[in-house]
């Protein structure tokens, strides 16, 4: 069945909400187009899997260079499964847009644009493509409260992804003179008559404009800063479908535009460099995650943390693809699919689970309300189902994901290189570190953000179209692992264009799921769904002979005191405070207090303390290359004279400079 005319119609739905968005009247009417749209695109993946959608031509041109649509089994796999979260987070909209309409054309220019990453089959489009979802961004913050938070998180977000446009326009460029025109498909069929300098400018190149949405570092600080500006229906966009996108890219370049497939130097050189990046990105964007007290911040950073984990899959493809292990290279490409395929998910509960508290309590902040005690069945046991996969808990998807990136890295032995060895060694050690410290950050956000006492001033309840979303999207979370078995063939036929290995296949025994072959390692999440719920009928056997004993209820003791139980209870900076002062030479820790005085300074009438972590690259890169830019411009105003010669003076000087070079 041909997919192309679902596409057609959420294109036209998406269209129609950006061009509805100025009405106020109709944002009811525009959500339910956007969320429809996303439904169609969901619903268009699924049916164009395995193949791939049927390329169609678009009957326009860019520069001479005719536009066509495809979309390959990769890209249909990471955009379906980035819709899915987005159709609710359209549907229930921004709880902190205006009345503007701006959000919503946002979101219909994110959507657009995230379709034409995945779709569009020549460079100039692509990048087209790009910078529309970079628009959609932007605007989807500027609708979101801008005149109090300000425009510093915008315009950094849209700084530093112009560094990766400007990365990605040399790296397109570079190619297209390479292969002769500006076709993917070009790219595609003379990789393997690229130099080895043409692969390596433009594989780091690629690496630097993808990796600048996916928050690889230096990038992923404008990841807490634009996240915190907006709301969790931003969040769910922003790290499922447009996170997705630019992955996909990232890998589609790296696996097919470069001449990685025969020359294995250029792949094991690069892989290396993705390895490296991608660990240490996991373990920075872990560590700030655990110090934020607001949802979104600690969920940016946990987006930018997964998304360097299946940079350094991919990394480790390359490894593997140098040595010729064609079938482990599939693994770990596959492997990167499946782990953002869950994370989009999870995320996308967490951030309308956010929205949710915002909506009951006016702020995000992680801070003990009961809010599980009093929202319903359904909210508790999806936001238990995403915190539980994005703390790699079996049997959820993130547990499956992550026990398949450890088990590709310890298939390492296999290289011939001792240095390809040392580096999936280390690279094993480093995502190991990452992955305690997320347990930790997600115990942090279940327990301090959900559980707790309820406030004693209020009983306000998290809406319930939250609540029911949030539970649908963590059900999807566990059908992920549960459904591993069966979903893991939709990724054959990419599997098996790309390394002529069908890996997908081979990562399934029956109802196990394998690293290859069974004798290695096995696990079975679809059979641990049966069993886990047996292992408890020992607690609740346990607790049906106990029934008849009263449970006695006690004051929280603390220091001595008997006073409020609140009082007593966790704060999110008592829960990282140790963390913060074990990894100081990471955090570089900030502290301060204010007191004001009454009469005389011993008498204290208020002390504020405030405490913070330091962004490390803000202030030895960004920092610094701002003060360079203002000293510049200082210097430049001289030309700002507003003298008429003298600026006719410099017209003439170019003038003649460019006589010169054009007689030279």
């Amino acid at each position: 069945m041909n997919a192309n005319p679902l596409f057609a119609i959420a294109v036209a739905t998406w269209a129609a909400a950006a061009l509805l968005s100025p009405v106020r009247r109709a944002h009811g009417i525009i959500r339910a187009l956007l969320g429809f749209g996303c439904l169609l695109g969901t619903l268009a993946c699924l049916v164009a899997l395995p193949f791939g959608s049927v390329p169609v031509s678009l009957g326009v041109s860019l520069a001479s260079q005719a536009v066509s649509f495809a979309i390959e089994p990769s890209g249909l796999w990471l955009l379906g499964f980035g819709l899915v979260p987005a159709i609710f987070a359209c549907w229930l909209g921004s709880p902190l847009a205006r009345s503007s309409g701006r959000w919503y054309a946002g979101a219909s220019f994110g959507l657009l644009g995230a379709l034409g990453v995945c779709g569009l089959q020549d460079g100039i489009s692509l990048l087209v493509a790009w910078e529309v979802m970079s628009l959609g961004g932007a605007l989807m913050l500027v609708g979101e409260r801008a005149e109090e938070n300000g425009a510093k998180p915008v315009l950094l977000m849209l700084a530093l992804l112009e560094v990766g446009t400007i990365a990605l326009i040399f790296a397109i460029l570079l190619l297209d003179h390479a292969a002769g025109g500006m076709g993917l498909a070009l790219f595609a069929g003379h990789a393997a008559t690229f130099s080895d300098v043409v692969s390596w400018f433009a594989g780091i190149a690629l690496l630097v404009g993808f990796g600048a949405k996916l928050g690889m570092l230096p990038f992923y600080e404008w990841f807490p800063r634009a996240y915190s500006s907006g709301s969790g229906a931003t969040g769910a966009l922003f790290s499922g479908v447009i996170l997705n996108a630019a992955y996909f890219a990232l890998s589609r370049g790296w696996n097919g535009w470069l001449n990685v497939a025969v020359q294995d130097h250029t792949a094991f050189g690069l892989g290396v460099i993705a390895i490296v990046l991608g660990v240490i990105s996991a373990i920075l964007a872990v560590l700030f995650a655990f110090q934020q007290d607001d949802w979104r911040a600690l969920l940016s950073y946990s987006s930018a943390e997964n998304a360097s984990i299946a940079i350094v899959m991919l990394g480790v493809t390359q490894l593997f693809r140098a040595d010729h292990l064609a079938d482990l290279a599939g693994l770990a490409w596959t492997v990167a699919m499946l782990h953002l395929a869950g994370h989009s998910l999870a995320k996308g509960a967490l951030f309308l689970t956010a929205d949710g508290v915002f909506l009951a309590s006016g702020s995000y902040d992680i801070v003990q309300r009961g809010w599980l005690k009093r929202s319903g069945f359904l909210l508790g046991l999806g936001a238990v189902f995403a915190v539980m996969s994005l703390a790699s808990v079996p049997p959820q998807a993130g547990f499956v994901s992550e026990w398949y990136v450890f088990q590709s890295v310890f298939q390492g032995f296999h290289l011939s290189s001792f240095i390809g060895r040392l580096v999936l060694v280390l690279a094993g050690a480093g995502l190991a570190l990452a992955a305690a410290v997320a347990l930790a950050t997600f115990v942090k956000v279940f327990g301090l953000g959900l559980l707790g006492l309820p406030d004693v001033d209020g009983i306000s309840i998290i809406p319930r179209s939250n609540a029911v979303s949030v539970g649908i999207l963590g059900l999807c979370v566990l059908a992920v692992a549960v459904g591993a078995p069966l979903w893991l063939n939709a990724l054959a036929a990419g599997a098996q264009a790309l390394f002529s290995a069908n890996s997908p296949q081979a990562m399934v025994a029956g109802w196990l799921l394998v690293p290859l072959t069974d004798r290695f390692a096995f696990i079975s999440p679809s059979r641990l769904i049966i069993v886990m719920p047996l292992l408890a009928i020992v607690p609740l056997a346990l607790l049906w002979l106990t029934r008849r004993r009263a449970v006695r209820r006690v004051p929280v003791w603390f220091g001595g005191m008997t006073t409020d139980q609140r009082d007593a209870m966790t704060t999110a900076l008592t829960f990282s405070n140790a963390m913060r002062t074990f990894y100081s030479f990471v955090y570089q820790p900030t502290i301060s207090a204010e007191r004001e005085h009454e009469q005389r300074e011993y008498f204290i009438k208020r002390l504020v303390f405030s405490s913070g972590v330091t962004d490390l690259f803000e202030r030895h890169l960004f920092g610094p290359a701002v003060k360079i830019v203002i000293i510049c411009a200082e210097k430049l105003r001289a030309m700002q004279s507003g003298n008429l010669n003298f600026y006719l003076a410099l017209i003439g000087g170019l003038l003649m400079a460019i006589l010169l070079l054009t007689l030279v």
